[in-house]
């Protein structure tokens, strides 16, 4: 019965879809990882570092506090990327060493922008970091979700080897 339910939604969603192919929501993921060579501890201070941006993600020109809490649950950001382009962040969940997780309130094409950006040390003094996100667009084509999809690829990749660059020195 579950199985017939999930098929039946399913095909009313792919029938939807056919309806409206020009413009419409989609979702996604964009999952990057990156090993850096130093101590879980460097690592951390340098991504819980919220406001720290500009001196490792690409085209970040500044990054305020809007919140007068720095760290943790309920700190918020507000980010100038260098086009002029703002976008407002909210840490909902913190897991001191090990990950936050935030949500972009305002600034995307997007009616949801979940991220984790997580750390586990790895042998031989080696942390992997990852950048993970769940998006949701306004309406585009699907076209344009995908091109969007690897731009944030692609911009959290050039991101991370600035990061393990920074690290590593």
């Amino acid at each position: 019965m579950v199985v017939q339910l999930k098929f039946k939604i399913h095909q009313i969603i792919v029938k939807d879809m056919r309806k409206n192919t020009r413009k419409s929501f989609h979702t996604g993921t964009v999952k990057k990882t990156i090993r850096i060579k130093a101590s879980k501890d460097k690592v951390w201070r340098k991504i819980s570092n919220i406001a720290g941006l500009p001196t490792w993600v690409v085209d970040v020109k500044k990054t305020v506090y809007l919140s007068k809490k720095k760290k943790d649950v309920g700190a918020v950001r507000l980010i100038t990327f260098e086009d002029g382009n703002e976008i407002e962040e909210h840490v909902v969940l913190w897991e001191a060493g090990k990950s936050f997780t935030y949500i972009a309130t305002e600034g995307l094409p997007l009616r949801a922008y979940v991220a984790t950006i997580s750390i586990k040390a790895r042998p031989k003094n080696v942390v992997e970091l990852t950048w993970k996100s769940y998006l949701n667009s306004k309406k585009m084509s699907e076209k344009e979700f995908i091109d969007f999809l690897a731009f944030m690829g692609s911009f959290y990749e050039a991101s991370l080897e600035n990061l393990k660059i920074i690290l590593e020195e």
